[in-house]
């Protein structure tokens, strides 16, 4: 079943010089519990997407749709994590993760508040670290504590903007394995937006390549392993043949 539609959306922004179109009658759906990566040229319109289905932006045309209620506002259900982790320096890093739940669950128990920002800390490895400042950890543990922050009020929907986009080649693959490891343990419906197609088919279960601007969705590609995945399938013949595919159809989405 899915739990965000996305039906016919169009989108520009005013300029100096006129409309810029965006998206135009862009069509996409994303089963519950599933993680869609979406790819595509720079500049056409990916982001403008994620503020579309969390609300932040009205389309111009078309309607998206979270458990079948349209989308007209922000949403509560809804977590966003980013390439900046925009941590709060002034708070320790177990009270940054709480933030959200002051937010849409002012009345929670502080115990339990702690409670939960504790176990997602201790799920991705930063259990030890609850105490420090963000200036005291790396880029990547910050943004393993970027994810904690976005997912500590169980949202429906986790959109993620090139969230390993900032770090290195190394920390990238391991965080890649903590999003799945923390998936399983925290379900969740996902949107990832990237430009690495190897990151788009290790985490996700469906690539929507979008075509140039405006954006529509030019090819939608299943992606099914039979095993656990781990780094090494990378590796493999039926990935490297995904991965082939993947570059021919942005080749063609940057030709439009």
């Amino acid at each position: 079943m899915s739990l965000i539609k996305i039906r016919n959306v169009s989108h520009a922004f005013e300029s100096d010089d006129g409309p810029i179109k965006v998206l135009k009658n862009l069509d996409l759906s994303v089963e519950r519990d599933s993680l869609t990566a979406v790819v595509g040229p720079s500049g056409c319109g990916k982001s403008t997407l994620t503020r579309l289905i969390s609300g932040l932006l009205k389309p111009d045309r078309g309607e998206i749709f979270l458990e079948g209620e349209k989308v007209v506002s922000p949403r509560s259900n809804v977590g966003m994590a980013f390439q900046n982790p925009v941590l709060l320096e002034w708070r320790t890093i177990l009270d940054n993760i709480m933030l959200p739940l002051e937010i849409v669950a002012p009345k929670m128990p502080k115990k339990e508040k702690v409670g939960r920002a504790e176990r997602l800390l201790s799920l991705v490895g930063l259990a030890d670290f609850a105490g420090r400042r963000p200036s005291e950890l790396s880029g990547g543990m910050r943004q393993r504590a970027s994810l904690c922050r976005a997912i500590v009020h169980k949202p429906k929907v986790l959109i993620m903007d090139e969230p390993f986009g900032a770090l290195d080649a190394f920390t990238r693959e391991d965080l890649w394995q903590v999003l799945l490891d923390v998936k399983a343990e925290e379900p969740f419906t996902g949107l990832l937006i990237t430009h690495d197609l190897r990151e788009s088919i290790f985490l996700a279960d469906q690539v929507a390549v979008l075509s140039g601007r405006p954006a529509m969705t030019q090819y939608l590609m299943d992606v099914e392993f039979s095993e656990k995945r781990n780094i090494e399938l990378l590796f493999t013949a039926k990935s490297t043949a995904m991965l082939k595919e993947l570059r021919k159809q942005i080749r063609i989405a940057q030709a439009s």
